[in-house]
C-alpha cells in the first residue's frame, strides 16, 4: 500500500526526480552510505535461501550455495582483527579427491604458535596422479570479513610468503557445496582463482569448508568510496577499465561455464590497485541455471536486484546479472547507487521513478505468472537528465541498454564489451594515468568467442592486438 501511495504521488507530480538521484546533502549521503554498507548483506544472508533452493533441487543431486557477505564493507565498519575462536579448535582434513569413491585423506591438525600474528593452519595437497604430497602451512593474520555464512581471513603461505584469502563456511554434511563446485570450474583473468580447499572440524563436530583464494586487497566499492571522500568522480578511464573487465568476466561465466553469478555488486569486484586488473569474486550465490527449472527469486543484493526478481519470477536467465552490471556502471558514473531502495518493495519504486511504469508486456516478459497490473502511470525519466550533462553519451547509452525491463532486451556481456564506450581502451596508445600499460584486455580464448559473429570479433579485438 505504501508503494502505491508513493507511485501515485510521483504520477501526480508531487514528487520530483532530480538530475542527481541522491542529491548532495550530507545527511542523505551519510544515510545512503550506511544503507550501502548493509543493503546486500541482510538480503543474501538468510539461511532460508539455501534451504529453500535445496528443496527446489531435491529431485536431483542437491547442491548448496553459501550465503554471501562483502568482506570490505564489514572490514570498514568494524576493522576486524581478531581471529574466530573456531580457528583455535580446527582440525584439518584435505579436500576429497575428485573421485568421490575415494576415502578422505587423513586429517592434519591446527595448532597455535603463540605469536601475535595468529594460528598456523597446516594441510596437505597433491598425492594424486602419481604426484607427491605437499604440505602447506598458512599463518592466519587478520579477519577481513564475517557474516552468517562464516568468516574470511587474510593469511600468508609460510612456504612461499604469498598472501591468500581463506573463506571458511559452515558446511551442511548432507549436501555438496555449490560454491566449491563453481570455483573448481572457473579459470579466467577476471575471475578470482581458487588455489586450494580443505575441510575443518570443531569440537562440536561442525564441518567447515575452507576455500583458499588469491588475495586482492581492494574492491571497486572501496575505490569508489575513496573518490567520493575526496569529492571527486571516478575518472572515466577507470570506469571503462572496470566495467569492461566485469563484462568480459561475466561473458566467460555465462557462455563458457554456464553460471549465473546472482550477486554482482561493487563489493564483489576485486581490484589490483597497481595494475587495475579486476576479478569477480564471491560465488556463494552462483548457480548453473537450467532452462525451465525454477530458482529462488529472493536473490541478489537489493540495489542491484533485477526487476523480474522483485516481481517474484522463479524462471529467469543470466540477464539478471546484466541488470546488476548496469546498476554498477550507473553507480560509478554517479558516485552513488542509482536505485537505493530502503526495502524490497521500495526498490521497485526507485526503478519505476527512473524507467517509468512497466507495460503489461514488459511485466509478462519479467514474470508471466504475475497478475497485478494496477500501477499508476509514470513516465520514464530521460537518461540525459539522470546524469551530469558532461557525461560521455556512450556511457549513458550503455546504461540504457543494460537497464531494460525486458530481460531479453538487455545487452549481453560480450556485446557490451564491444560497445563504443570502451573504444578508448582499444586505442594502441592508451595507458593508465600513471603511464603504466593497461592490464590484459583482448587475450580472448576461442571458448569466450565461440558464439561471436565475425563482425563482433573485429570490434572486440583491435588490430594491434591481433596475432
Amino acid at each position: 500500500m505504501n508503494m502505491m501511495r508513493r507511485l501515485k504521488s510521483i504520477a501526480s507530480g508531487r514528487t520530483s526526480i532530480s538530475s542527481d538521484p541522491g542529491g548532495d546533502s550530507n545527511s542523505k549521503r551519510a544515510k545512503l552510505d550506511q544503507e550501502t554498507e548493509n543493503n546486500g548483506n541482510e538480503e543474501t544472508n538468510t539461511s532460508g535461501r539455501n534451504d529453500r533452493e535445496q528443496r527446489v533441487d531435491a529431485s536431483k543431486e542437491t547442491t548448496v550455495g553459501t550465503s554471501t557477505v562483502s568482506t570490505v564493507t564489514k572490514t570498514e565498519k568494524s576493522g576486524f582483527d581478531q581471529l574466530p575462536k573456531e580457528l583455535h579448535e580446527m582440525k584439518i582434513r584435505d579436500e576429497k579427491s575428485k573421485n568421490n569413491n575415494e576415502k578422505d585423506v587423513a586429517a592434519a591438525t591446527v595448532s597455535g604458535n603463540g605469536t601475535e600474528t595468529g594460528q598456523i593452519i597446516t594441510t596437505t595437497i597433491g598425492g594424486r596422479d602419481g604426484q607427491p604430497k605437499q604440505t602447506i602451512s598458512y599463518m592466519a593474520e587478520r579477519v577481513v570479513g564475517t557474516g552468517s555464512f562464516g568468516v574470511v581471513f587474510q593469511a600468508k603461505c609460510l612456504e612461499t610468503g604469498e598472501a591468500v584469502a581463506i573463506k571458511k563456511v559452515l558446511q551442511d554434511k548432507r549436501y555438496k557445496n555449490r560454491e566449491l563446485q563453481v570455483m573448481r570450474m572457473v579459470e579466467h583473468p577476471n575471475v578470482v582463482k581458487l588455489k586450494h580447499c580443505f575441510y575443518s572440524t570443531t569440537e562440536k563436530d561442525e564441518l567447515y569448508l575452507n576455500l583458499v583464494l588469491e588475495y586482492v586487497p581492494e574492491t571497486v566499492y572501496k575505490v569508489s568510496k575513496n573518490f567520493i571522500r575526496m569529492h571527486q568522480h571516478m575518472p572515466i578511464i577507470y570506469v571503462q577499465l572496470y566495467m569492461y573487465q566485469i563484462c568480459r568476466g561475466i561473458n566467460y561465466l555465462h557462455e563458457v561455464v554456464g553460471v549465473c553469478h546472482r550477486d554482482i555488486k561493487p563489493q564483489n569486484l576485486l581490484v589490483n590497485s597497481q595494475t587495475h586488473q579486476l576479478k569477480i569474486c564471491d560465488f556463494g550465490s552462483a548457480k548453473q541455471l537450467v532452462p525451465g527449472e525454477p530458482n529462488i527469486a529472493y536473490i541478489c543484493s537489493r540495489y542491484y536486484r533485477a526487476p523480474e526478481l522483485i516481481f517474484g519470477a522463479s524462471i529467469y536467465t543470466t540477464a539478471i546479472d546484466m541488470w546488476s552490471v548496469g546498476c554498477v556502471l550507473a553507480e560509478l558514473l554517479l558516485g552513488q547507487p542509482l536505485f537505493p531502495g530502503q526495502c524490497g518493495v521500495d526498490q521497485l519504486v526507485e526503478i519505476i521513478k527512473v524507467l517509468g511504469t512497466p507495460t503489461r508486456e514488459e511485466i509478462r516478459c519479467m514474470n508471466p505468472t504475475y497478475k497485478e497490473f494496477k500501477f499508476p502511470q509514470i513516465k520514464a525519466h530521460p537518461w540525459h537528465k539522470i546524469f551530469h550533462k558532461r557525461m560521455p553519451s556512450e556511457a549513458v547509452d550503455l546504461v540504457s541498454r543494460l537497464l531494460q525491463y525486458s530481460p531479453h532486451l538487455r545487452c549481453t556481456a560480450l556485446a557490451a564489451c564491444a560497445h563504443p564506450f570502451f573504444n578508448d581502451l582499444r586505442d594502441p596508445n592508451v595507458s593508465l594515468p600513471n603511464g603504466q600499460p593497461l592490464p590484459p584486455l583482448f587475450n580472448f580464448t576461442p571458448q569466450e568467442l565461440v558464439n561471436a559473429p565475425e563482425e563482433l570479433r573485429k570490434r572486440l579485438i583491435p588490430e594491434h592486438a591481433r596475432s
